[in-house]
């Protein structure tokens, strides 16, 4: 059978000539031959199901770029790279349904009022950093502004220092954009994406440094929460102190099974070992949530350094006592250097207040 006019071919592969005439700019399907004369574009019949490859892996929307590596692959490895493609879309497609119902909640509550708006909210803040009692290097990091409070807890090892300031660094970019509340999750999903490419980006042959991450980013009266790993998140109101985040570790996860109980998982030896992490897995998957600060509420954000041999009484009477931001930081490095420090301490308060 001789060559077929792109007609033809368009209509034996059930695709459009303009979409034949796109493939062949960009690479992905090239015309067996071109008439020197028309400029006509000529296809070998045996092309067809290669354009049929092509038009079913735009349904499932693969870009152009992704398909032209896909279809110079041998039958065995493009169906692997399709598998992977699938799975980093359905990832992708659950952590944008998670951010949509987080989204519709809030707004449903009525989130994009603030109750008593003409009331205007400042931070008082402030972060610290110790190396603890044992270890010889710090990897931990802190940070605190009027828009920003963010702690990181980087792996033991090599990078893991540098992949919590990475961390840290990849939301400071954040303070500076002023935008509407809801769409804080959305901005700090961005954020988390890229800190997970920069902490991957760290890795040698020998080793991949990861990082935890908890930190809340303030428009207004709205804190938009962003949370991965084993670092915490604590909200004092009144006198109640409440744990906003929940441990992505080991023995979390055996705790909600039921295959052990808190006292148990507190004293096993793997209570340190994540199951999520900025670096690790296949993808990132961080825990979003919106809130709403009150005056005279006190947030504490820390690395296990800190939570892991301090207890939650301790905690509260601390953060309950009268102290500013800073020497409330110097008082909780004090009860984990007491405790033994076994390993860095970060931790940042920050007090909301009317003004």
């Amino acid at each position: 059978m001789g060559l077929l006019t792109i007609g033809a071919f368009a209509r034996a592969a059930g695709l459009t000539p303009k979409a034949l005439r796109l493939y062949d700019r960009v690479g992905v399907l090239r015309p067996a031959a071109v008439d020197p004369e028309s400029g006509y574009r000529l296809y070998d019949p045996e092309q067809v199901p290669l354009a049929r490859l092509v038009a079913q892996l735009r349904r499932v929307g693969m870009p152009l770029a992704t398909i032209r590596a896909v279809c110079a692959l041998r039958p065995a490895a493009a169906a692997e790279a399709i598998t992977a493609y699938w799975r980093q879309v359905s990832a992708d497609t659950a952590a944008r349904a998670r951010l949509a119902a987080i989204l519709v909640d809030h707004l449903s509550e009525g989130g994009t009022t603030v109750s008593g708006s003409n009331v205007t909210l400042a931070v008082r803040y402030a972060a610290g950093c110790d190396i603890g009692a044992v270890r010889d290097s710090n990897e931990d990091a802190a940070y605190a502004s009027e828009r920003l409070l963010a702690v990181a807890d980087g792996m033991r090892g090599p990078g893991g220092a540098a992949a919590s300031a990475a961390a840290v660094d990849a939301l400071r970019a954040l303070e500076l954009t002023d935008v509407p509340a809801v769409e804080l999750l959305t901005m700090l999903a961005g954020a988390v994406t890229d800190a997970d490419d920069i902490v991957r980006a760290l890795a040698t042959d020998e080793h991949q440094p990861v990082t935890t991450l908890t930190a809340l980013l303030r428009s207004g009266s709205q804190l938009a929460l962003v949370h991965i790993g084993d670092t915490r998140a604590y909200l004092l109101r009144g006198a109640e102190l409440s744990l906003l985040t929940q441990d992505h570790t080991w023995v979390r996860t055996q705790v909600d099974q039921g295959r052990l109980d808190r006292d148990e998982a507190d004293r096993h030896p793997r209570r340190a070992v994540l199951v999520r992490a900025l670096g690790g897995g296949p993808q990132v998957e961080a825990d979003l949530a919106l809130r709403t600060a009150l005056p005279g509420d006190r947030y504490l954000l820390c690395s296990d350094g800190l939570s892991a041999v301090v207890d939650r009484v301790a905690l509260a009477s601390t953060l309950s006592a009268a102290a500013d931001p800073e020497d409330t930081v110097r008082r909780l490095i004090g009860l984990a250097t007491a405790a033994g420090a076994p390993d860095n301490i970060a931790c940042v308060v920050a007090d909301v207040a009317a003004v």
